[in-house]
């Protein structure tokens, strides 16, 4: 498991724990009071570590290579999930994924960003940044979606679009600005959730949705901390700076009225109890999908509109 600096105290007792529960289970010896004073120790470090985290250390956390990738959630809330492939123009993007599935007995199209667990398929997925290819195939299902009526669900989890010069060649930017207007049109429920980086216009390509949440932990922003240091301060090290300024994490998006709402991830992030998170997105699902199925079409596509129309203050 990765451990980030700042967990390292909380690593080193919990695997002293771990030492003196073998030590225990070998010599039988009396040391459950001892193992007791640490598990006291260790809760209330986490309480004091994870409890007052800063912007950058909640970056590092959403960036963590054991948090869940959409793929681990659809597996552990959906079944018969079938895989779709291809633009039907260029290619398959493997950084976009997208399918049919079953979720609480409903059919729902799922489509998002994946990431890879090591270097080979990290290399395959693109480190989860995704060509024209992928947001074309993205739209593509949408408008399949539309046709039988199926609700969508979107998981973004993306550093943002792949800004290579075939990627670039074969209309990047137009292609996400499609899916911008486009996504605006489709006649089926939409919930989009940023399960971990939501990086500029690569994640709001796919992001334009009736309703958007992100975990506790996940950052939703126009840039990267580091690119916004690069440009203001001609120098990535002040990151953590341009973090506190972009107002990127949950709280102060609900306040900007960006997303709705926020789901809980327990302490240390969505990899240390990915159920728990699991739990609290399975029921902002069903909550919402319930109220926008209710909905008629018309309204549906009005109040997505309103929604983003919003968004923003113009002061003359």
């Amino acid at each position: 498991m990765a451990i980030l600096e700042f967990e390292k105290p909380i690593y080193q007792i919990e695997e002293k724990i771990q030492e003196l529960r073998d030590l225990g289970e070998k010599n039988s010896a009396g040391i459950s009071p001892e193992i007791k004073r640490l598990h006291k120790k260790l809760e209330q470090l986490k309480k004091e570590i994870y409890g007052k985290l800063t912007v950058w250390q909640r970056i590092q956390v959403a960036r963590h290579p054991d948090r869940p990738y959409m793929l681990d959630y659809v597996r552990a809330m959906m079944t018969d999930f079938v895989e779709l492939h291809g633009d039907r123009q260029f290619a398959d993007d493997f950084a976009m994924l997208a399918g049919f599935a079953m979720f609480e007995g409903e059919k729902v199209m799922v489509i998002g960003q994946q990431k890879g667990r090591d270097t080979n398929e990290n290399i395959k997925r693109n480190f989860g940044c995704a060509h024209p290819e992928g947001y074309r195939k993205a739209m593509r299902m949408m408008r399949l979606a539309e046709k039988f009526h199926v609700p969508i669900l979107v998981f973004v989890d993306t550093p943002g679009a792949y800004p290579g010069v075939g990627a670039e060649e074969r209309g990047q930017a137009q292609a996400i600005a499609e899916n911008l207007r486009d996504m605006m049109l489709i006649k089926t429920p939409i919930i989009a959730t940023v399960i971990g980086e939501g990086g500029s216009g690569g994640a709001l390509g796919i992001g334009v949705a009736d309703r958007v949440f992100i975990l506790q932990h996940a950052y939703y922003s126009v840039i990267s901390p580091e690119g916004c240091a690069s440009i203001l301060w001609r120098n990535a090290v002040k990151a953590p700076d341009a973090a506190e300024a972009l107002k990127l994490m949950g709280e102060d998006l609900v306040k900007f009225k960006v997303i709705d709402g926020i789901i809980p991830e327990p302490s240390g992030g969505a990899h240390r109890d990915p159920e728990l998170v699991c739990s609290g997105m399975r029921k902002s699902f069903l909550e919402n999908l319930a109220a926008l199925k209710a909905l008629s079409t018309q309204d549906l596509l009005d109040k997505r509109y309103q929604r983003f129309r919003q968004i923003g203050e113009f002061i003359e």
